[in-house]
């Protein structure tokens, strides 16, 4: 008798330690930079330049080490490093090296647990389907994100947000009996195949691309650019939201906590839609015009962060509920055009460089507009800048060439 097909399993798996390796720390860890800045008297440059200086420390562990080990492996290991990062953000005397030193631990643990080894694994087990299974996914990442947002106001009123950050690394060890009990790295692993088919499909058979080939694409460097821009702009609205709030009014404390704890959970739930619905279209659609469709949204709703005023709710929930939307769909979209463009047999060496250079553009970039703002004055034309990168990213999506199908061996 057939087996029936485990692929489903891995997605219902991979939703939760996504979510707990990525979403719980990603997206929460914006909230206490003003807890940290008002312990240890840090400027908001000192606080945001520890991601960015992280990514650009360990930008070499992708290409190195992603396509050369088990994604089962890497969400261990990954996953532990974030923790210890968590507990030293907790726990940490007013050193900024060390401060720095914890964020180096965070962005291997982000690299090895993150987006690489759930890309890579859900992308072996379905091809028809791939969207739909990677929008369910990225869903984890909404869902666990979302319920840190729910908890890190409470923990850290009752608690301090020592003690909140410590709570939130230990989450992260929830993933490991899935990842030893259910998650399996590819079909073949159990004698099946994608989809469940009687046969592998013929993209597997594909070989795979070197680096050096992936260097001379033109899809390879409007993909590594549209994306950079896109998650760039990202991490600028993401890390620079609480702040923005705060220069438009909300008062210190528990009036900038709530709007934040509102707008980070409109974000991720609204993500989620995001997700599903783009997973959707893109199994049915040009994946490259879904693309385009998501940057634009994602920029369209710049503006409207900076009409966010005490008082001014409409303004609050049209942004967080629009931009989670994009957000949402934005991330997910990455490996699906990799696949699509360069074979699901290149994703791994194609996404060990994406993601490093996008964490470079998602860490980096957020600080360079605290320096804008510094000098500026006002976010008001700092996030402009973000406005006119997130189009860039946009156009840049919107000139790649007619995608490669690899439904069948070339």
């Amino acid at each position: 008798m057939k087996k029936s097909f485990y692929g489903w399993w891995i997605v219902a798996a991979a939703c939760f330690t996504f979510g707990l390796s990525t979403g719980i720390p990603y997206y929460n860890i914006g909230f206490f930079y003003d807890y940290i800045a008002r312990d240890f008297g840090w400027t908001r440059e000192q606080i945001t330049l520890g991601f960015p200086l992280a990514a650009a420390l360990t930008i070499w562990i992708g290409p190195l080490v992603i396509h050369r080990f088990s994604p089962r492996k890497l969400i261990l290991i990954g996953t532990a490093l974030t923790c210890v990062a968590l507990v030293g953000f907790g726990h940490m005397p007013g050193v900024l090296w060390m401060y720095y030193g914890f964020w180096v631990l965070y962005t291997v643990g982000y690299f090895l647990s993150g987006p690489p080894p759930h890309q890579i694994m859900v992308s072996q087990w379905f091809r028809r389907n791939r969207g739909k299974a990677m929008a369910i996914v990225y869903v984890g990442v909404g869902l666990m994100g979302s319920l840190g947002s729910f908890l890190v106001k409470p923990l850290t009123e009752q608690f301090g947000y020592h003690v909140a950050l410590t709570i939130l690394g230990a989450m992260l060890f929830l993933s490991w009996p899935l990842v030893f009990f259910v998650l399996k790295d590819r079909p073949s692993d159990i004698g099946q195949n994608p989809d469940g088919d009687d046969r592998p499909p013929a993209e597997a058979a594909v070989v795979s691309r070197t680096f050096k080939e992936l260097a001379a694409s033109k899809a390879f460097w409007l993909l590594l650019l549209g994306s950079l821009c896109s998650i760039g702009s990202i991490g600028a609205v993401n890390f620079h939201m609480k702040f923005v709030f705060l220069d438009e009014g909300f008062a210190k404390g528990g009036e900038v906590d709530g709007a934040w704890r509102i707008a980070s959970i409109l974000i991720l739930w609204s993500s989620i839609a995001g997700r599903l619905s783009i997973g959707y279209f893109s199994d049915r659609f040009s994946k490259k015009w879904v693309m385009f469709a998501t940057y634009f949204i994602v920029a369209a709703t710049i503006p409207l962060l900076l009409q966010v005023k005490p008082g001014a709710d409409v303004f609050l929930y049209s942004f967080a509920i629009l931009f989670g939307f994009g957000m949402g769909a934005d991330y997910m979209m990455i490996p699906l055009m990799a696949a699509d463009q360069f074979g699901v047999n290149s994703l791994a060496r194609a996404m060990a460089v994406i993601l490093p250079v996008n964490t470079i553009g998602q860490t980096w970039f957020p600080y360079f507009v605290s320096v804008l703002r510094r000098e500026l004055g006002t976010y008001d034309r700092a996030m402009g800048v973000v406005l006119a990168v997130a189009f860039l990213g946009a156009l840049s999506i919107a000139l790649l060439p007619k995608q490669k199908s690899f439904s069948q061996a070339n």
